[in-house]
């Protein structure tokens, strides 16, 4: 994986998390973000390049789109490889791998380049866990992948037009913590724990682990209209999840709210923050959006990055278990009709995301790929030197 945007690593630690449960000692895995960690300057400096272009926009479309077609990317892995063949090599080997995962568009293209001139190609298992729901780049695709693991219908289409044969795609979805699979605790004693109001219904706002985007904002106008001046009481509550940003959290702490609101930092519970509200209002990231889907919560988009994230947003809204939009007094207004005259829209909308659901994609995930590597148990790997 690599460390561009938090979803990679997620995804990782996912597997990492449901192979441990389901197969115990059987297999040692190892996350490692193999720019950062395997590669030398300026390549390992890909994380810190992705998130200064991410909060320049226009930045990153150009990047992003710039680098799509085929005659772009295939010449610069073949130059990258060039560079960091050496490191990567290295890097790879020392865990002597039956498996490889690659949860990230730039880990297929090199890492298979050397496999293949080490002659590795049939000996490890190689694939690829496709971390967007929709709209991807077309990086993700290789066609000596001895699996492509896709989280869509969509983006399985993608693959097989990318040259992948049927019989290297699984749909099975994205993969998600296995914490999210279990039965969580019920929603009141949850909001008990929190500080919340256990009859209100709630809304969960967040902005991801760096607290990103019109939080505040939002939360604001989520305080004026889910306030009844009539009745001079509050027909609904606040979760606010600021992640790393403190400054973000004590402003948010700092306000007289006239609705109930609690302030969080970086939570490891997620579930829980979840499963203790009525409906999110987030980023359309899609790890969060399948985490969502999982606790059947309805889903208020209120912005994406360029490229991998554009086609998350008609995933959602189409589907019919979400809305989009960028303005926080109409994002507050949907939520008030969700908790008032709509309150048949949102509890439709949760059977539909509850539907769609995949939560045990991580787990079909790890079988396949132990059918795999039983499959390839009796080839000899490596050699001693």
């Amino acid at each position: 994986m690599s460390d561009t945007g938090g979803g990679h690593r997620a995804s990782a630690e996912a597997i990492k998390a449901a192979f441990n449960q389901e197969f115990g000692d059987k297999y040692e895995v190892f996350v490692t973000d193999l720019w950062t960690d395997h590669t030398p300057c300026p390549f390992n400096q890909l994380p810190r390049s992705y998130n200064f272009l991410v909060k320049h926009g226009s930045l990153w479309r150009v990047t992003y789109y710039g680098s799509a077609p085929k005659v772009i990317h295939q010449p610069y892995f073949a130059i990258t490889s060039a560079f960091v063949a050496r490191e990567v090599a290295a890097g790879l080997m020392k865990y002597q791998p039956d498996i490889i995962i690659s949860v990230h568009p730039l880990m297929q293209h090199v890492p298979l380049r050397i496999l293949r001139s080490k002659g590795l190609l049939d000996k490890i298992v190689f694939t690829t866990v496709i971390t967007d729901l929709s709209t991807c780049h077309p990086t993700w695709f290789h066609k000596l992948v001895t699996r492509c693991y896709c989280p869509s219908n969509e983006v399985a289409k993608r693959a097989l037009k990318a040259g992948l044969q049927s019989s290297q795609i699984k749909i099975f979805g994205l993969p998600v913590r296995p914490s999210f699979v279990k039965a969580v605790r019920p929603k009141d004693e949850l909001r008990k724990d929190l500080g919340m109001d256990v009859d209100l219904p709630a809304v969960l706002l967040m902005g991801g682990g760096e607290g990103m985007g019109p939080i505040e904002t939002t939360a604001r106008a989520l305080g004026d209209s889910l306030y009844d001046e009539n009745l001079g009481a509050p027909v609904g509550q606040v979760l606010v999840i600021c992640g790393r940003n403190k400054k973000l959290a004590s402003r948010l702490l700092a306000i007289d709210w006239k609705i109930p609101v609690q302030v969080k930092g970086f939570v490891t519970k997620m579930e829980e923050c979840m499963e203790a509200c009525d409906c999110i209002i987030t980023k359309a990231g899609p790890g969060t959006i399948a985490e969502a889907m999982i606790r059947g919560l309805p889903i208020i988009l209120n912005d994406y990055i360029a490229g991998q994230e554009v086609g998350n947003v008609p995933y959602v809204v189409e589907n019919g278990w979400g809305k989009f939009s960028k303005s926080p007094k109409e994002i507050a207004s949907i939520v008030s009709q969700w908790f008032g005259p709509k309150a048949d829209e949102l509890h439709a909308m949760s059977q539909k995301a509850l539907r769609l659901a995949r939560p045990d994609a991580v787990f079909k995930i790890v079988h396949d790929l132990d059918e795999l590597v039983r499959q390839k148990s009796l080839v000899p790997k490596y050699s001693k030197t």
